[in-house]
């Protein structure tokens, strides 16, 4: 079993923080994926004027990651600055299922403050291929 560096993947996810672009909201979020192989990829939340064609830190970095070919995700940061962590959007915890479900989920702030977690218990009773196989039976 891998050990998970988590103090170098939230030091990641920080430093991809700074590289968001988010003229609209000014809510800057990174994420750092570290994989299997001990690569990390990064990414920060890319806003559009065009609303619905904004996306997350996290899918940006779980996409990256996917899109080297990486497909064992151990553990995923995102770090906010806000007064307590901020909890990933029902989209990014769907992709986290998909992508990434045994991974270990670290959501950070600023300040200091961390709360370890899972994509199941960020959304239990989720959607999958489970219930696309059940659909075609």
């Amino acid at each position: 079993m891998t050990l998970v560096d988590y103090e170098a993947l939230a030091t990641a996810a920080q430093n991809a923080r700074n590289l968001a672009y988010a003229p609209y909201s000014h809510f800057q979020v990174g994420a750092a994926v570290l994989t299997a192989s001990g690569k990390i990829f990064c990414g920060g939340n890319i806003e559009n004027a065009a609303y619905p064609l904004t996306i997350c830190a996290e899918r940006v970095a779980l996409y990256s990651a996917y899109a080297a070919g990486e497909r064992e995700i151990l553990a995923l940061a995102v770090v906010t600055d806000t007064d307590d962590v901020a909890s990933p959007c029902g989209a990014c915890r769907q992709v986290m299922i998909e992508l990434s479900p045994q991974c270990g989920v670290l959501l950070l702030n600023m300040q200091g403050h961390q709360r370890l977690t899972t994509p199941h218990e960020l959304l239990p009773h989720s959607f999958g291929a489970t219930q696309l196989d059940e659909a075609h039976r």
